[in-house]
This record gives structure tokens, C-alpha cells and sequence, in this order.
């Protein structure tokens, strides 16, 4: 590639990074577009290390996102295995560390580094000790295990390894999993699943310590004294979004905001030249009129592909035209046993939970849930593709609360 065409970089080389690339190149941008990825890995999918990789139904190769053949069909300056230490937006400088430092001038970047997963205090070097982010993670994971955290990562991998056959403690300090997206009641019914297939839960309860014996973890010890052997320990405690390289003066003089991701406005810029995507974003929903950081894999595809296109149109307004904010029904889904949960909008801060039980099946309903004056999101347990996407409708634009319920049994029997 000639040095003197401009550049792009995508810094994560995951679902929201490749879709920044590939919608680069199908927007019609002629530079060079540079895809930096810190692990050696070509782009592949993370939701299916929960699932499908855990247990075993996927060869780690299934989880590619394209192949390398597709990867050199968009004539990428592909750098894996290398991090991204600073950006000055500024001067639109990006300092990379692989065999040596780079610098590269750009004319714009796209962050899509993602999320790390938190730890606990004093657990770093436990062998036996594991989060799960990685294909490398997904991999180990085989024994009697305690997983800490009853989020939705928590609650799919108790899953899948009590399918297994596994021995499984589930902790949380919540009350049931998943309940700050899902609430009390919703999420007492999913603890219900997890106990009839055998996961022991402990709510309510935080973690204070891991016991190790020769520097091997044998357990985690809880709040109130109690102790729960396992083999393995997952921690899925949260995740803290990846912006250290983002924290440099350059950025700072800038005025980036890095409060809680990479701040963006409706646009997903956080600077002129700088655009967010993915799980790294805490972008301006105009709609919702709020602030969003989602960590959901439709979205980092969706919003890799909403910089892409409005940090084109910053550059060459006469050739991209202008730019226009990202606006998404924020969806997800999560696989744990034969339950299927969908959700539409934003679940977590509900004020007011509606839950409508059908076909008098306590595990199978549909869901609002919203603010004090408006509907806001929807979860579909059980329920067939079509049924469940009726509810988008609900969510779409924040819909009045008494309008929003007296439309919730049409919707998911039409």
C-alpha cells in the first residue's frame, strides 16, 4: 500500500471493529484502513464462548468472523498481537506496541476495543482462578466449578457447565440471577431453572477471599463464613471498558471523556476524528434521550457500522453526506438450557415491571419494562422469533406505560 493514502485505524479486531472495517471499505473508502487486534487471533465471535464453545459443540475455528481469505478481500493493514498504548486526537497520532513502537498518522479512529473483565483483589496468579473472555478462557473451563457472578454471563456459563455435568455453584450478591436487568420476579424464576438442573445457588452473597492449597484454588470463601469448594473458579464480576490508551494528555487536551467508556454524542464521536463502537461506547441515544453503554453483540455490528459510516462523512462530507445518529432498539439474547431469553430496549433500572404469563406456563411470557411514564424495554422467555420480535414495537419509541400494557397481550398473540 503507498504510504501516501490516507489512513483509517480500528483499534479492536472483534465484532465491532470488523464491522467499522468492512463498512469502510463498502462505503467506499479508498485508504488504508489499519485493524489493530491485541491478541494473534483473526476477528472471531465472543457470545459463543459462553455457550457453544464452554461445552464443547463448537471447535474454537467455528467461532471465526470471516476467514483470512475474506480478510484480505478488504486489502487491510491487519496488526494483531499489538496494543494500541495512545492516541492524540489532536494531532491524530496513534502509538501502537507490538515488536517495537509505532506511530501512525491517521485521519480518523475508531475505538472498538471492547470491555477486560474485572477480577478480584488478591486472585491474580491463583491457578485455577479464570474469567472468561477469551477463546483461550473458553478452553479451560472443565471441572467442578464456582462461578462468582449471576449476571448474564455468570448464568449462561452455569449452564452450560451443569449440562456438561459439572458440579455448579452459582454466587451473586443479588437476590436471583440476573436481576438487576431482569428484576425480582423474572429473575426468581430463572434461579428456579438453575436449581431444578442442579446449580447450587448462593444469593445474596458477596465473595471475600478464594482458599488455595499450594497456590491452586480449592474454593471461594463467601461473606457469612461459608466456604464452596470447586476445581475452578470463573470470576464474572463485570467488566471495565478498555480505555487506557485513551488516557494520554493528547486525549485529555481534547477534552475525551472517559468517565465510564469512551463518551460519544449522538454521532458516536468523542472527538472530531474519533469515533466509538461496541461495549467501549457510551454513546447519546437521541430517542431515549439518555446516555447507553451496551454490551450486547448485535449492537458492536451495528454501531461499528454507525462510525464507520459518520466518520466518513466527516472527513468527505460532499462524498458521504452527513452523518446521522445512531439510534438502535437495543436487543440481546442469552442461551441457558432450552430457555431462550429476548430483550428489546433497555431492562436494567426498570422502575415498573409488567410480566404477563402465557399459556399458563410460568416459563413462558412476555415483559415490559419501563420508567415511571414510559415503556422502555421488553423480554420474550420462551416464546417463538416472531412472537418475541412483536414486542420491538412497544419499545421503539419510549410508548406511555398505560398504552404500552394494554397493547402487550395483542402484540405477542398477533
Amino acid at each position: 500500500m503507498s504510504a501516501a493514502r490516507p489512513r483509517i485505524a480500528v483499534v479492536g479486531a472483534a465484532a465491532a471493529g470488523l464491522a467499522a472495517a468492512e463498512g469502510l471499505r463498502r462505503l467506499g473508502w479508498d485508504g488504508e484502513i489499519t485493524l489493530v487486534g491485541d491478541e494473534p487471533r483473526l476477528p472471531y465471535d465472543r457470545p459463543p464462548l459462553s455457550k457453544q464453545v464452554l461445552s464443547g459443540a463448537w471447535e474454537p475455528e467455528r467461532t471465526a468472523l470471516r476467514d483470512s481469505a475474506q480478510l484480505a478481500g478488504l486489502e487491510l493493514d491487519l496488526r494483531l498481537g499489538t496494543r494500541a498504548t495512545a492516541y492524540d486526537p489532536l494531532e491524530r497520532t496513534l502509538t501502537l506496541d507490538g515488536d517495537g513502537p509505532t506511530v501512525l498518522r491517521c485521519a480518523g479512529v475508531v475505538a472498538a476495543t471492547g470491555v477486560a473483565p474485572r477480577t478480584l483483589p488478591g486472585t491474580d496468579g491463583i491457578e485455577g482462578v479464570h474469567v472468561l473472555r477469551t477463546l483461550d478462557d473458553a478452553l479451560v473451563l472443565r471441572r467442578r466449578l464456582a462461578v462468582v457472578g449471576s449476571g448474564v454471563l455468570g448464568a449462561e456459563a452455569a449452564a452450560v457447565a451443569r449440562t456438561l455435568g459439572h458440579d455448579v455453584a452459582l454466587v451473586g450478591t443479588q437476590d436471583t440471577p440476573m436481576e438487576r436487568v431482569l428484576g425480582a420476579e423474572v429473575g426468581g424464576l430463572l434461579a428456579e431453572v438453575h436449581r431444578a438442573h442442579g446449580v447450587t445457588l448462593h444469593t445474596g452473597q458477596a465473595v471475600t477471599g478464594v482458599r488455595t492449597e499450594s497456590g491452586r484454588a480449592t474454593g471461594v470463601v463467601l461473606a457469612d463464613g461459608t466456604t464452596v469448594e470447586a476445581d475452578d473458579v470463573l470470576l464474572a464480576v463485570g467488566s471495565v471498558p478498555a480505555v487506557d490508551w485513551l488516557r494520554g494528555p493528547g486525549a485529555k487536551a481534547a477534552g475525551v471523556d472517559l468517565s465510564d467508556g469512551l463518551g460519544c454524542d449522538e454521532f458516536c464521536a468523542a472527538a472530531p476524528g474519533l469515533y466509538g463502537a461496541g461495549d467501549v461506547a457510551r454513546w447519546y441515544h437521541p430517542v431515549l434521550r439518555r446516555h447507553l453503554r451496551i454490551e450486547h453483540r448485535m449492537n458492536a455490528s451495528e454501531q461499528g457500522l454507525a462510525a464507520a459510516r459518520n466518520l466518513l462523512a466527516e472527513l468527505e462530507p460532499e462524498r458521504f453526506g452527513e452523518r446521522r445518529p445512531f439510534a438502535p432498539v437495543p436487543y440481546f439474547w442469552s442461551d441457558q438450557y432450552d430457555l431462550k431469553l429476548q430483550a428489546y430496549g433497555v431492562l436494567a433500572g426498570a422502575e415498573r415491571i409488567e410480566v404477563l404469563h402465557l399459556d399458563k406456563d410460568p416459563l413462558r411470557l412476555a415483559a415490559l419494562y419501563g420508567t415511571a411514564d414510559h415503556a422502555v424495554g421488553a423480554l420474550a422467555i420462551g416464546l417463538p422469533p416472531r412472537r418475541a420480535r412483536s414486542l420491538r414495537a412497544l419499545v421503539a419509541t419510549p410508548t406511555a406505560w398505560p398504552e404500552a400494557t394494554s397493547r402487550l397481550a395483542e402484540a405477542v398473540d398477533a
